[in-house]
Protein backbone atom coordinates (compact mmCIF):
# COMPACT_ATOMS: atom_id res chain seq x y z
CA UNK A 1 0.00 0.00 0.00
CA UNK A 2 2.76 2.70 0.97
CA UNK A 3 4.94 1.95 -2.48
CA UNK A 4 1.40 2.64 -4.24
CA UNK A 5 1.08 5.55 -2.51
CA UNK A 6 4.46 6.63 -3.18
CA UNK A 7 3.70 6.29 -6.66
CA UNK A 8 0.78 7.92 -6.71
CA UNK A 9 1.39 10.99 -4.85
CA UNK A 10 5.11 11.63 -5.31
CA UNK A 11 5.70 15.15 -3.40
CA UNK A 12 2.88 13.62 -0.20
CA UNK A 13 5.05 13.39 2.90
CA UNK A 14 4.87 10.02 4.99
CA UNK A 15 2.80 12.01 7.89
CA UNK A 16 0.38 12.84 5.63
CA UNK A 17 -0.82 8.93 5.67
CA UNK A 18 -0.69 9.04 9.07
CA UNK A 19 -4.24 7.73 9.18
CA UNK A 20 -4.01 5.15 6.84
CA UNK A 21 -0.82 3.53 8.37
CA UNK A 22 -2.12 3.97 11.88
CA UNK A 23 1.24 3.53 13.68
CA UNK A 24 4.91 3.92 11.97
CA UNK A 25 6.13 0.94 13.43
CA UNK A 26 3.87 -0.85 10.71
CA UNK A 27 5.50 0.42 7.73
CA UNK A 28 9.52 -0.77 8.91
CA UNK A 29 7.73 -4.65 10.23
CA UNK A 30 5.98 -4.65 6.39
CA UNK A 31 8.99 -3.94 4.79
CA UNK A 32 10.23 -7.27 6.87
CA UNK A 33 7.01 -9.05 5.88
CA UNK A 34 7.68 -9.14 2.77
CA UNK A 35 11.37 -10.40 2.92
CA UNK A 36 10.33 -13.07 5.34
CA UNK A 37 7.08 -13.47 6.07
CA UNK A 38 7.55 -15.48 9.34
CA UNK A 39 9.60 -12.85 10.69
CA UNK A 40 8.92 -12.32 14.42
CA UNK A 41 7.71 -8.50 14.61
CA UNK A 42 5.69 -8.93 17.88
CA UNK A 43 9.12 -9.30 19.48
CA UNK A 44 10.31 -5.98 18.41
CA UNK A 45 7.19 -3.77 18.64
CA UNK A 46 8.17 -2.72 21.92
CA UNK A 47 11.49 -1.24 21.01
CA UNK A 48 9.58 -0.01 17.27
CA UNK A 49 6.90 1.76 18.92
CA UNK A 50 9.20 3.83 21.32
CA UNK A 51 12.15 4.82 18.51
CA UNK A 52 9.71 5.11 15.25
CA UNK A 53 7.96 8.55 14.12
CA UNK A 54 6.24 9.22 10.74
CA UNK A 55 8.80 11.16 8.59
CA UNK A 56 8.27 14.53 6.96
CA UNK A 57 10.00 13.13 4.31
CA UNK A 58 8.31 12.22 0.85
CA UNK A 59 6.70 8.47 1.16
CA UNK A 60 9.51 7.02 -1.34
CA UNK A 61 12.29 8.58 0.54
CA UNK A 62 11.45 7.59 3.63
CA UNK A 63 10.35 4.56 2.49
CA UNK A 64 14.06 4.05 1.29
CA UNK A 65 15.60 5.02 4.83
CA UNK A 66 12.57 2.54 6.31
CA UNK A 67 14.24 -0.39 4.00
CA UNK A 68 17.71 0.37 5.70
CA UNK A 69 16.51 0.45 9.25
CA UNK A 70 14.22 -3.01 8.55
CA UNK A 71 17.69 -4.51 7.18
CA UNK A 72 19.28 -3.39 10.44
CA UNK A 73 16.49 -4.76 12.73
CA UNK A 74 16.75 -8.42 10.36
CA UNK A 75 20.37 -8.64 11.42
CA UNK A 76 19.71 -8.28 14.87
CA UNK A 77 17.21 -10.67 14.49
CA UNK A 78 19.70 -13.12 12.93
CA UNK A 79 21.53 -12.49 16.50
CA UNK A 80 18.86 -12.84 18.39
CA UNK A 81 18.32 -16.26 17.01
CA UNK A 82 21.69 -17.47 17.37
CA UNK A 83 21.27 -16.19 21.47
CA UNK A 84 17.92 -17.96 21.18
CA UNK A 85 19.49 -21.56 20.20
CA UNK A 86 22.15 -20.87 22.97
CA UNK A 87 19.61 -20.60 25.27
CA UNK A 88 17.90 -23.67 24.23
CA UNK A 89 21.41 -25.50 24.30
CA UNK A 90 21.71 -24.61 27.86
CA UNK A 91 18.28 -26.14 28.81
CA UNK A 92 16.06 -23.19 28.94
CA UNK A 93 12.97 -24.32 26.96
CA UNK A 94 10.35 -21.35 26.46
CA UNK A 95 7.86 -19.51 24.54
CA UNK A 96 8.87 -16.55 25.79
CA UNK A 97 13.00 -16.78 24.66
CA UNK A 98 13.13 -14.36 22.13
CA UNK A 99 10.75 -11.99 23.51
CA UNK A 100 13.31 -11.96 26.55
CA UNK A 101 16.36 -11.73 24.67
CA UNK A 102 14.76 -8.88 22.95
CA UNK A 103 13.87 -7.72 26.50
CA UNK A 104 17.29 -7.88 27.51
CA UNK A 105 19.05 -5.80 24.55
CA UNK A 106 16.37 -2.87 23.68
CA UNK A 107 18.32 0.23 24.70
CA UNK A 108 15.18 1.91 25.41
CA UNK A 109 13.09 -0.07 27.54
CA UNK A 110 13.84 1.73 30.74
CA UNK A 111 13.22 4.72 29.32
CA UNK A 112 9.70 5.92 30.01
CA UNK A 113 7.81 8.77 27.59
CA UNK A 114 5.79 11.32 29.32
CA UNK A 115 1.98 11.60 28.24
CA UNK A 116 2.03 13.83 25.02
CA UNK A 117 5.77 13.43 24.05
CA UNK A 118 5.74 12.64 20.45
CA UNK A 119 9.72 13.20 20.30
CA UNK A 120 11.39 9.20 20.40
CA UNK A 121 13.95 8.96 23.61
CA UNK A 122 16.64 8.24 20.78
CA UNK A 123 16.75 8.03 17.05
CA UNK A 124 16.12 5.11 15.99
CA UNK A 125 19.29 4.34 13.86
CA UNK A 126 21.30 5.23 17.16
CA UNK A 127 18.99 2.81 18.82
CA UNK A 128 19.50 0.18 16.44
CA UNK A 129 23.31 0.40 16.38
CA UNK A 130 23.01 0.25 20.70
CA UNK A 131 20.47 -3.08 20.01
CA UNK A 132 23.01 -4.46 17.55
CA UNK A 133 25.86 -3.77 20.67
CA UNK A 134 24.27 -5.52 23.25
CA UNK A 135 23.09 -8.48 20.90
CA UNK A 136 26.97 -9.17 19.90
CA UNK A 137 27.96 -8.57 23.75
CA UNK A 138 25.29 -11.09 24.93
CA UNK A 139 26.58 -13.21 27.31
CA UNK A 140 24.39 -16.17 27.92
CA UNK A 141 25.48 -17.61 30.91
CA UNK A 142 24.27 -14.63 33.09
CA UNK A 143 20.76 -15.82 32.39
CA UNK A 144 19.03 -17.19 35.13
CA UNK A 145 15.78 -19.13 35.38
CA UNK A 146 14.36 -16.47 37.35
CA UNK A 147 15.00 -14.55 34.57
CA UNK A 148 13.06 -15.83 32.03
CA UNK A 149 10.38 -16.94 34.61
CA UNK A 150 9.85 -13.46 35.17
CA UNK A 151 9.35 -13.11 31.72
CA UNK A 152 6.69 -15.50 31.56
CA UNK A 153 4.91 -14.52 34.29
CA UNK A 154 4.46 -10.60 33.51
CA UNK A 155 3.46 -11.59 29.38
CA UNK A 156 0.11 -12.16 31.04
CA UNK A 157 -0.73 -15.74 29.13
Amino acid sequence: MARALARREPRAKESDFAAQFESPEFLTLGILYLKDPRFAGGAYGSFLRKVDRFSDRTLSVSLREREGYAARLREVDVQVRKIVKALEARGFKSPYLRTFVVARINPVRFIRQKPGDRKPPMPIAAALTRMTAAARGFDVGKVRSSDLALVAALSGD
